[in-house]
């Protein structure tokens, strides 16, 4: 059996078995490798859009013997996918802005496809923002720390995209940045994720306290604005003690 990292482990636990799953932007197949080996998808298309990754990819598949399970293709986000050859779609370990235009530029690919999971590394509320204007219901969301680093997971199925926004205590825009099942969930994780948002902001705040230009002092007031609503933020939520 392949070993995987936590978040892998995290994103495969979350595929719902039985599913055909095409996982974009693969890192070696190690998640299609896990998905077949413990039987929890029967067919999985590795993505990968450099050459490089391509072939360790294709090692790791020859390796563990899988090649009659999962195909691994050269090429550009969804372009690697026929029409309905997926059930789930993967998109993980990159940037939020990279998997919206990958999800954008291959729409026509998403027809017939049941669940979506997603793990932006940066810029999270632009993923869920997709989501809601293309049709895909935010059904569940978690959040995970390993290696010191904190990670995101969007899981997403056609449905009423904002479902999970209604009934409750904070606008569209605060809970595109918090995550609405995240917030509602409010895991301790969550705590720390923001305490760390807070402490990046009074590290910039302090590299421009010393400037005395209009631009630095329009700056520390929009920063100043953002520190008091995390912390207004930080105060509804219980902190990890892990």
């Amino acid at each position: 059996m392949t070993e995987i990292s936590h978040r892998l482990q995290t994103i495969g636990d979350m595929v719902k078995r039985g599913n055909r799953v095409a996982d974009i932007g693969s890192d070696h197949a190690y998640l299609p490798t896990y998905l077949i080996q413990r039987q929890i998808s029967p067919q999985c298309i590795a993505g990968e859009v450099n050459r490089g990754p391509w072939e360790s990819a294709s090692r790791q598949v020859r390796s563990s013997n899988l090649e009659d399970k999962i195909e691994v293709r050269l090429g550009d986000g969804l372009a690697v996918l026929r029409q309905n050859e997926a059930d789930t779609i993967c998109i993980s370990g990159m940037g939020g802005s990279l998997i919206v235009s990958i999800l954008s530029e291959g729409e026509e690919k998403l027809e017939g496809v049941t669940q979506l999971l997603l793990q932006p590394n940066v810029a999270a509320p632009l993923v869920r923002k997709w989501l809601i204007e293309h049709g895909w219901e935010l059904i569940e969301e978690k959040i995970i720390e390993e290696d010191g680093v904190i990670y995101e997971i969007l899981h997403a199925v056609p449905g009423d995209s904002k479902k999970p926004y209604e009934n409750q205590d904070r606008s569209l825009e605060e809970l595109l940045q918090l995550g609405p099942v995240l917030w509602r969930d409010k895991p301790p994780v969550l705590h720390k994720k923001w305490v760390q948002e807070k402490d990046k902001l009074l590290s910039i705040q302090g590299q421009i306290a010393k400037s005395n230009t209009a631009e630095a002092e329009r700056k520390r007031e929009e920063i100043a604005g953002k520190i008091s609503w995390i912390e207004e933020v930080l105060s509804c939520l219980p902190a990890d003690r892990e």
